[in-house]
């Protein structure tokens, strides 16, 4: 099968793109670390507080959000409960399951850190933006 050749307009939009995500992805590791968190455990927080619909996630939701092996996602939750970040409950439809939670403590660090992410966000918006919407994408 012929590959299409990529026009260098689009390398360097590619090359844009990248460096923006890259430079979220630093600010990111930089406000976790400043909070006192490692980036996974920020992400892990993020992945509890954000599942649609409710206020918990099974191990299961966290390894998969984080891209991590089940008991990967075990140590990660054992972790954030030794800090007291989140906590484990026995599902009440179904007692073979743990839902984790965040506990008030985690929940004030996560909004501190989710609020300095959504204004480094509004910042990258402008950039974001024009990248995205260059019709070097193809689209």
């Amino acid at each position: 099968m012929p590959r299409s050749r990529l026009t260098k307009s689009q390398y360097e939009l590619l090359a844009a793109l990248r460096y923006a995500l890259r430079g979220f992805l630093r600010f990111s590791q930089e406000a976790a670390e400043a909070a006192g968190l490692t980036p996974q455990q920020h992400q892990a927080l993020l992945a509890i507080k954000g599942q649609p619909g409710r206020d918990h996630a099974s191990v299961g939701e966290i390894a998969e959000r984080l891209h991590l092996r089940h008991h990967s996602a075990v140590g990660l939750v054992d972790r954030l409960v030794a800090r007291r970040l989140v906590s484990r409950t026995i599902a009440p439809a179904d007692h073979r399951r743990l839902e984790i939670r965040l506990t008030p403590r985690g929940e004030r660090l996560l909004d501190r850190l989710s609020a300095a992410h959504l204004r480094e966000l509004r910042q990258l918006r402008p950039e974001l933006r024009r990248l995205l919407a260059s019709r070097d994408l193809g689209a």
